[in-house]
């Protein structure tokens, strides 16, 4: 034969070898295979697979996951329609600049814009194309068998052999029952074991991905059919669960008015207690509403309600989210007729719950020429004043230890009879005259419980009542979703911790009779990826099938040989070398 058929020879075997290695490790993966589409030969259709090619790519899906994660940022950080509308006017108010480009880019209803759906959309189509072919390929995997041996079990990453002197046969049986009772997939074929292990890794893929589309799902569900409301209720004042009761209501376009849960709740009483003393002196230690509730049965039963412990009536979760200070004024005119006497409530403006609010009397009063008019008088409330002379009127302690109200006066028209909707603890004084006083600072006057600031010209007075009571605000929600996301969060956890921490792998034992009567075992490993545990794991399934056939003695080494005659020959491993050839099977 000549030296290029020779060559020619070698390379075909080459080829068949590697052909072989390469069938051995096929489908460790349920990877789609990518295929090379020439651009300049696309047409209409061709361009149509390319591009459904890249949407449903792993590769794509990670991307549109970061941009679905990046496009939330700005809905955590710019005021939302959809949370607060009057943050939203705020926010406008004071960047003016800003607001027309926030405006056409929808980033004050970000979860509702047409990029942020768009982005969402893609999403969930590339996962589904992703998973339903990994699927299809995996279930596949599931029904068939390992591969067969490769020829050559040197060229695999993790190796190891001795020689024994039990049969081929028995060796293999044995093989195949240790390889079994290690939970491995395993049969026999021709002269050797193939066995399979580590399924759970492609099954905890598609689970993360499943789980995803579960979670979008129930975010999308939750989105649709969800109902939201805020109500801030006085002690001693009640709820009933329908549209009208709400001080702000929102809710997803698939949601019915008539899906309300039906139930009413009395705000017996409230109680707050605050650390006194140290680095976190006004801290809440205490923080809870004690309600009495009813439901669609009529029986009325008892509850208290804390921050992340909600009152849970049916579908629909009842959170304590806010809490202040309800002044009780008493408001009489010049005749000394009371034309409005009860509790206003007062907003918050810092951590010590300095308060600020309106005072309203829209009926019944007249001047003292007989005439109609409309009172209205600015609040500033302190729960713990600091003292005259000792800086500015700001509360230094949430408790009510020094109770102090500052009120400013005016009269005139609220604007109320416009038909336009108005906040309730601010004071419009576009049409009202404020009151000159002779005490005070002229237009206000600081008040302690139980004192009354009268009127100029025999306008009436306010009395600050020694009665305060406090109030809190609860948000009644209803989010269908929650469970169904839930779940698909824990098993995103368990699919994402099987795919990282399981490893797919291979093992391969041939026995088979050499020359000299003995029985050869070549045993082998291959992982999907590189791991320092595959060799240790050879290494340990290959002491536990010396158990069943332990390496033969060494040969005796013949008394004289000539050394010019002598065949240098391989010598066989040592026992204890055979096995910790599996350890070394890396660096092969």
């Amino acid at each position: 034969m000549s030296k290029t058929d020779t060559t020619d020879t070698t390379d075909t075997g080459d080829a068949h070898r590697a052909a072989g290695d390469e069938a051995a490790g096929a489908d460790l993966s349920t990877a789609p295979r990518e295929e090379t589409v020439g651009g300049p030969t696309l047409g209409v259709v061709g361009w149509i697979r390319w591009f459904w090619r890249q949407l449903t790519s792993m590769r794509v899906a990670l991307i549109l996951l970061f941009l679905l994660s990046l496009g939330a940022v700005p809905g955590s950080l710019i005021p939302q329609t959809s949370a607060d509308e009057l943050k939203v006017a705020d926010f406008k108010k004071a960047h003016e600049t800003l607001t027309p480009v926030y405006e056409k880019l929808q980033l004050f209803d970000v979860y509702s814009s047409v990029w942020f759906s768009a982005i969402y959309i893609l999403l969930f189509v590339s996962l589904i194309g992703c998973i339903v072919p990994r699927t299809w390929q995996f279930v596949g995997q599931l029904r068939g068998l390992p591969p067969g041996a490769p020829k050559r079990l040197t060229r695999l990453p993790a190796y190891t052999t001795w020689r024994t002197e039990a049969d081929p046969e028995e060796v293999r049986a044995a093989a195949l029952a240790v390889l079994k009772g290690r939970r491995f997939r395993a049969r026999a074929t021709g002269d050797a074991v193939a066995a399979e292990k580590g399924y759970l890794r492609e099954a905890g893929n598609l689970l993360f991905h499943l789980a995803l589309i579960v979670m979008l799902v129930a975010f999308a569900w939750g989105q649709l059919f969800k109902s939201e409301g805020g109500k801030l209720v006085v002690e001693g004042d009640g709820f009933s669960n329908t549209l009208t009761q709400y001080d702000d209501f929102k809710s997803g376009s698939q949601f019915g008015v008539d899906e309300l849960e039906p139930f009413s709740f009395t705000l017996d009483s409230f109680t707050g207690t605050y650390e006194k003393s140290g680095p976190q002196r006004g801290t809440p230690r205490t923080f809870e509403a004690a309600v009495s509730y009813t439901e669609a049965d009529g029986k009325d039963r008892k509850a208290v309600i804390r921050v992340n412990e909600p009152l849970e009536i049916g579908d629909s979760k009842v959170y304590l989210i806010a809490h202040g200070y309800a002044p009780v004024v008493t408001v009489k005119d010049g005749q000394g007729k009371t034309v409005f006497h009860g509790a206003v409530p007062l907003l918050p403006i810092d951590n010590n719950i300095t308060s600020t609010g309106a005072v309203k009397v829209m009926d019944g009063y007249r001047n003292k020429k007989g005439e109609k008019e409309q009172l209205g008088f600015k609040a500033f409330f302190v729960p713990t004043f600091a003292g005259a002379g000792q800086g500015s009127m700001f509360s230094q302690f949430p408790a009510l230890d020094f109770p102090v109200m500052a009120l400013t006066g005016y009269h005139g028209s609220l604007g109320v009879d416009s038909g336009l909707p108005q906040n309730v603890y601010q004071l419009d004084t576009a049409k009202m005259t404020q009151f000159k006083l002779d005490e005070g600072t002229g237009v206000a006057k600081r008040l302690v419980p139980g004192e009354t600031m009268t009127l100029p010209d025999g306008a009436g007075s306010i009395t600050f009542e020694k009665d305060i009571k406090e109030w809190a605000s609860f948000q009644v929600s209803q989010q269908p979703g929650n469970g169904l996301a839930l779940a698909g969060a824990v098993a995103a956890i368990a699919g994402l911790t099987g795919s990282l921490f399981i490893q797919r792998r291979r093992i391969w034992v041939r026995a088979v009779r050499g020359e000299d009567g003995t029985t050869v075992v070549e045993m082998a490993g291959l992982g999907r990826s590189e791991s320092a545990k595959l060799p240790e794991e050879l290494a340990d399934l290959a002491v536990a099938l010396t158990d069943q056939a332990p390496p033969a003695p060494e040969p005796t080494a013949p008394e004289s040989v000539d050394p010019d005659t002598a065949e240098s020959e391989p010598a066989e491993p040592e026992p204890a070398e055979a096995v910790a050839d599996a350890s070394e099977g890396a660096e092969k």
